[in-house]
């Protein structure tokens, strides 16, 4: 049996499957269409994605994409542990600027699901890292856009602070959300 639960915005579940196991290992199902169905949850995901990070506090996102190819994403870590974010950027939502957020650790198996509308980002809590997600939307180039991760008006509680974490030099320049404006989705 899969638990299902909300998160501090109803939309972003975590989803951990039960693992079955004895002495040689364990076993997971990860994703069943029938399972989510049963829980009202009903995605057509079309492209797995594979992630790498060496070092611990290195900080991806927040990223999304809008219309016309906006994405839903499952999470999870196949190895180590991250803390993964996401934030409503959804115009006239009345979690609209609002953020939830769920530690993922390959030892759990814990998975979130990110919908359409949100931005999304996480930071390694360990080394060597590896970050595996399914979407339902395939990668738009001309659709991507990003907000800054630690715009100070979100309030995200980032386990690392801005001078210690890694980030790439498009991540640093992304805009706040204040500074976004209205996202299609």
């Amino acid at each position: 049996m899969t638990t299902i639960t909300p998160l501090a915005l109803p939309e972003v579940l975590l989803i951990t499957p039960k693992r079955h196991g004895d002495a040689r290992g364990w076993f997971s199902e990860t994703w069943s269409r029938a399972a989510m169905a049963q829980h009202g949850l009903d995605f057509d995901f079309v492209q797995d994605n594979q992630a790498f990070s060496a070092r611990r506090a290195t900080v991806r996102g927040l990223h999304f994409q809008a219309s016309p190819n906006p994405q839903a994403k499952l999470v999870r870590v196949l190895s180590g542990a991250i803390y993964d974010v996401a934030v409503d950027i959804r115009g006239g939502s009345p979690t609209y600027g609002r953020w939830a957020a769920a530690e993922l650790t390959a030892l759990g198996g814990e998975q979130l699901l990110v919908p359409r509308g949100f931005a999304h980002g996480y930071c390694t809590l360990t080394d060597d890292c590896e970050i595996f997600y399914k979407v339902d939307g395939a990668y738009a180039p001309n659709s991507e856009g990003g907000i800054l991760w630690n715009d100070p008006a979100l309030g995200i509680d980032w386990p690392v602070s801005a001078d210690g974490a890694m980030v790439n030099a498009r991540d640093q320049t992304l805009p706040t959300l204040a500074e976004l404006g209205e996202v299609k989705f």
